[in-house]
């Protein structure tokens, strides 16, 4: 996996690589050495070199014995921090709806021009989805992705889409401008969004907008096989998960005011 922020829109350029370090590290398990730090992130090895240094010394990343470095344990209590922002009650709702529809219930934000996954309540069915919380996913692919893009202004979207693109990683997925705002105005009207098995084969999924007073953009879905999230159960699920959405916002925001 490459990461590269060549073409990320403003923002501090330091700021921008020392993200990626920390991003390419966790997404390969932890610990790299520093010239597959470097080749992952295409920058320069001296590049690499400064920002390990600097990092190392504020205790964000480590070097361990073998010289490769590992993610340092200053990140942990902000990950801590981070978390209780999504609040204790989250997972209680989310299991609600597992226990409702039998499917997986994820909770995803707004982050940057992607989704990421935030909180999950795993079905109980041995064949089931799975996604890692922290995952972050295209926006124009997914139930979640599609439910933040309804809350979004369509010139918001276009920009989205100029600057990550609209990638075909099934035959349904959506890959075209036209078809994207087509799709997302229908979903405005019924009040849901469906992933027809638009970013992995076999799955579908239905998911509905959290709107909050703070204006924070998050979605809530349940996703499965296609052979049990039928039409049927989609239907059930619309207003469960219309009513988790309510309570969530509530949740979220009385978390942010403590």
């Amino acid at each position: 996996m490459t990461i590269s922020t060549a073409g990320s829109p403003g923002g501090v350029q330091s700021i921008h690589r020392a993200l990626d370090v920390f991003e390419c590290v966790a997404a390969n398990g932890g610990t790299m050495a520093i010239g597959e730090i470097a080749s992952a992130t295409a920058l320069p090895l001296p590049t690499i070199h400064r920002l390990l240094k600097t990092l190392v010394e504020r205790g964000y990343m480590r070097q361990l014995r073998s010289r490769r470095y590992a993610l340092g344990f200053r990140l942990v209590p902000l990950g801590v921090a981070a978390n209780s922002m999504i609040g204790l009650q989250t997972e209680p709702i989310l299991a609600e709806l597992v226990n409702a529809l039998g499917e997986t219930a994820n909770l995803a934000a707004l982050s940057g021009d992607h989704a990421q996954y935030v909180a999950q309540a795993p079905s109980r069915h041995s064949m089931r989805t799975f996604t890692e919380v922290g995952r972050q996913v295209e926006l124009h692919s997914t139930g979640v992705g599609k439910a933040m893009l309804t809350q979004l202004a369509d010139a918001d979207i276009d920009g989205i889409v100029r600057r990550v693109g609209l990638t075909g990683y099934t035959p349904t997925t959506l890959t075209t401008p036209a078809r994207l705002h087509e799709v997302l105005q229908r979903s405005r009207e019924q009040g849901y969004v469906l992933d027809e098995q638009e970013q992995e084969a076999g799955v579908r999924c239905v998911a509905v907008p959290i709107v909050t007073a703070s204006g924070s953009i998050l979605a809530v879905s349940i996703s499965g096989p296609v052979q049990r999230v039928t039409d049927e159960l989609v239907a059930r699920a619309v207003p469960l998960l219309q009513d988790a959405a309510r309570l969530l916002a509530d949740e979220l925001e009385s978390t942010a005011g403590r």
